[in-house]
Formats: C-alpha cells, structure tokens, sequence
C-alpha cells in the first residue's frame, strides 16, 4: 500500500516528523519533508538518500499559507501527486493561564491547528481530484486528557481531534480519502524544549525520567495505519507508555 507512493511529513527536521519520514522511506515511498531547520532536513536527506530511498527536502514554517502552498506545489512538480499528509508539526510550550504568556498561545494556535489546516488545505484538492489519499493529523493524549498548565495546548490538540473527525466524516465515504489522528503520550523528543514556565521544571524532569515512548514507536504506527488494507479505515490511535497513567 505504500510502496511508490508519495508522502508528504511536516515538522520533520527531528523526532516523530524525522522518524516518520525514515520509516515511510524503508516502506517505499517517495518522501518530501519540510521544516524550518534546513540543516537537519538535509541529515535526514542524506540518510534516506543513502538507503536508496527518493526524498526532497524544503523550507517550511507552517504557520504561512504561502509557505504550505508552495511546498504542495514543488511536490506534485516533482512526482506528480500527494498520496499521504502526515500533519507532525507541532509546539508544547506549556504554561499556566495566569502566567498570561499571550506570545505562546499564539505560537501554539498557529503551529498545532492552523499549520494544520493550512497544509490540509494545500494537499486535500490533490486527493479529492484523484479519489485517493491518507491524512495522518498528530494530536496527542492531551486531546483526550487535559490537565494543569495544558489549557492551551490541550485545547490545540482537542482542536486537531476534532477536525480530524469532521474531515473523515467529509472525505471518507466521499472521496476515499482515508484520515488517521495519532494520540501519542510521552515521547522522548524535544517537544518539553519550548516549555519556558519556571514553576514546570519538575514536571519535565519527571517526564524524561519515565520510560517514554520512542519516536520510532509513533512512526511504526502511523506506517501500520497508511499501510492498512484500502477498506481499512484506522480512524485513532493512542499510544501511552506503559507506565503512564494519565
């Protein structure tokens, strides 16, 4: 099912974005990944590249439209069409809401729904056209479970459940378009990184201490979902790590 393909995977420049790209690349797709830090998308070109596996790699802050449009636009140039959307990018500057940092609820608005929708938006004509395609939206366990200090990016991935949702119920049955939403809890990438709230140190000391999830882990997944048989619609998966309780 993935073989020959082509693949489109944003926010691909490290963890689950870089894992995924890799993954789709051993299973025979032709990978375009987009981020904003070029340097790391050209380690993950020459990894691919080396393995034998068709890659482009592009500039992409999907935050701008323009940006998401021409990505699409130097895919389908290249191969001709957009199989599979793996929407990855995303930001968890956690924070409680009374510390009012505006500037990164913003951030995470713009990053984790409308990058979302932007790039969704770029792709989605591609597949309607043919009657064929996969969106892999990432939400998280905070899609479900919101808890202190998570208003906000809660809210961005319960966002991303919901319109993954909505999507299937317009584009499945449809247009065979088949929509995944992948639920990770911890995952030991560097999501905690943006996280500036000093009250929260703790909290992200005891998170690298778990036995977290791999990036690898979440990239096998979203691979066994693209994979699945055509009248196989594998609409959520989430994925904690054992010892996780919330």
């Amino acid at each position: 099912m993935i073989k020959g393909k082509v693949a489109i995977v944003t926010g691909a420049s490290s963890g689950i974005g870089y894992a995924t790209s890799l993954a789709l690349s051993r299973a025979g797709a032709r990978v375009a990944a987009g981020a904003r830090r070029t340097d790391k998308l050209q380690s993950l070109e020459n990894e691919i590249a080396k393995s034998g596996g068709e890659v482009m790699i592009q500039k992409l802050d999907v935050t701008k439209k323009a940006d998401c449009d021409a990505f699409v636009d130097a895919v389908v140039k290249k191969w001709g069409t957009v199989d599979i959307l793996v929407n990855n990018a995303g930001l968890m500057p956690l924070s409680f809401f009374k510390s009012l940092k505006v500037d990164e609820w913003d951030q995470m608005i713009d990053v984790n729904i409308k990058g979302v929708l932007y790039c969704t938006a770029a792709a989605v004509t591609h597949m309607i056209n043919k009657k064929s395609g996969h969106i892999v939206n990432i939400s998280s366990v905070a899609g479900r479970v919101v808890f202190p200090a998570g208003s906000v990016y809660c809210a961005t991935k319960h966002a991303i459940a919901a319109f993954s949702e909505g999507l299937r119920q317009e584009l499945s049955a449809r247009a065979n378009i088949r929509v995944t939403c992948i639920e990770p809890g911890v995952v030991a990438t560097e999501l905690t990184n943006t996280i500036t709230e000093k009250s929260l140190e703790k909290y992200v000391e005891a998170s690298k201490q778990m036995e977290a999830l791999q990036a690898e882990d979440i990239a096998n997944a979203i691979v066994f979902a693209v994979d699945s048989p055509g009248h196989m619609n594998v609409n959520e998966i989430l994925i904690r790590p054992t010892t996780q309780e919330r």
